[in-house]
């Protein structure tokens, strides 16, 4: 038996319980977890604004050591220090073999309809954004593991399987951000917190940060921003203000509302491009003029899992961890256990905050 914080029902609490979890099976890699990041699209489970079969248990940014594996698993053994990849690519279809755009493989998240394990009681329990990761133990397939690269702290490591990747690959393969350009990063939860520093590692001259807290300046200087503003109605006039009049050359917005949409977009100067990293609900809609979209030509561009291959971006990543351009340890703002996941989500809700690290 293993602790778990699992989710019963949409909108209903997290409960922690024993679960039972079976051998790995063939294909299969058994972690006890190390740590994991509680995330806002953990959040955004419980409220409804992601799908996912119930009940579940959830987590999905999270690093371990193997304790086992299933028959025919060869790219991790028993031992192993791992990192979870909650959007595994199945290797095969049209996205991943002709358009080599892994992120955007439709089995990625197969693995989060199939039980996974069983509570006290016999009930069938599903893997959370297939991982499960807010547990001690997990069970998931050999492609949602990850080696760690030498180096790489295996605390720290958890925030490499989603927030860091995925603000990352934001900079980098979404807004392609160049040396000398303007940065605007509205949002400074985990993954806004990762965008700014790595626009700092693309060379970005000005790297204004953006969010409701005004405590959270402190923090966003250390990852690399130049400018702070606290949200207002006015804060796409204000970075205009502070680029000369024209806005940003980027603007990365990681909240998924569409009124902060609409301020990074705004917040974007005309032939700039606007990059949208949070995840929103359905009933969020974004209007823009026909005539805005003739007039500014800038380019407007969703961002799933930081348009990254996670397997070949984790070395580049390790890398710029050992030589000190990536902290990892800036991003977290609190070491929680599974009972404080609850609160974790709070400080979410109220926009406090940046990474909670759940620390087994």
């Amino acid at each position: 038996m293993t602790r778990a914080a699992v989710l019963e029902a949409v909108n209903a609490p997290l409960t922690l319980t024993e679960i039972e979890l079976p051998e790995p099976g063939p294909g299969q890699v058994r972690i006890k977890l190390a740590a994991a990041g509680v995330c806002h699209s953990d959040l955004s489970l419980t409220n409804g604004t992601l799908r996912q079969p119930v009940p579940a248990v959830l987590g999905h940014e999270g690093a371990g050591v193997v304790v086992s594996v299933g028959e025919g698993v060869t790219t991790v053994a028993p031992g192993a220090e791992v990192i979870l990849n909650w959007a595994p690519s199945c290797g095969g279809c049209h996205f991943c073999v002709r358009l080599n755009e892994p992120w955007l493989c439709p089995h990625a998240n197969d693995a989060t309809t199939v039980p996974y394990a069983r509570d006290a009681t016999g009930r069938a329990l599903y893997p959370g954004l297939s991982v499960a990761a807010f547990a001690e133990e997990t069970v998931v397939p050999e492609r949602a593991v990850l080696p760690l690269p030498a180096g790489v702290p295996l605390l720290d490591a958890a925030l490499l399987g989603c927030a860091v990747l995925t603000g990352y690959g934001a900079v980098h393969h979404s807004a392609r951000v160049q040396a000398g350009e303007s940065v605007v990063v509205v949002g400074l939860g985990g993954v806004g917190l990762a965008v700014l520093q790595s626009a700092r590692i693309a060379g970005a001259e000005r790297v204004i940060a953006v969010d409701v807290s005004p405590r959270k300046e402190e923090l966003a200087r250390a990852c690399g921003a130049t400018d702070f503003l606290v949200a207002s109605e006015s804060t796409a006039k204000d970075v205009r203000a502070l680029t000369a009049g024209l806005g940003a050359d980027v603007a990365v917005e990681c909240v998924g509302r569409a009124e902060t949409i609409r301020t990074a977009w705004g917040a974007t100067r005309r032939g700039g491009r606007t990059t949208v990293v949070g995840i929103g609900g359905r009933e969020e809609k974004v209007s823009f003029s026909a005539l805005e979209l003739f007039h500014f030509a800038r380019t407007l561009s969703g961002c799933v899992y930081g348009n990254c291959d996670p397997a070949r971006e984790l070395p580049v990543l390790a890398e710029y961890v050992r030589t000190g351009a990536l902290d990892l340890g800036a991003l977290v703002t609190g070491r929680i256990g599974l009972a404080d996941i609850p609160d974790a989500f709070g400080e979410m809700v109220h926009g406090r905050g940046g990474r909670a690290l759940v620390v087994f």
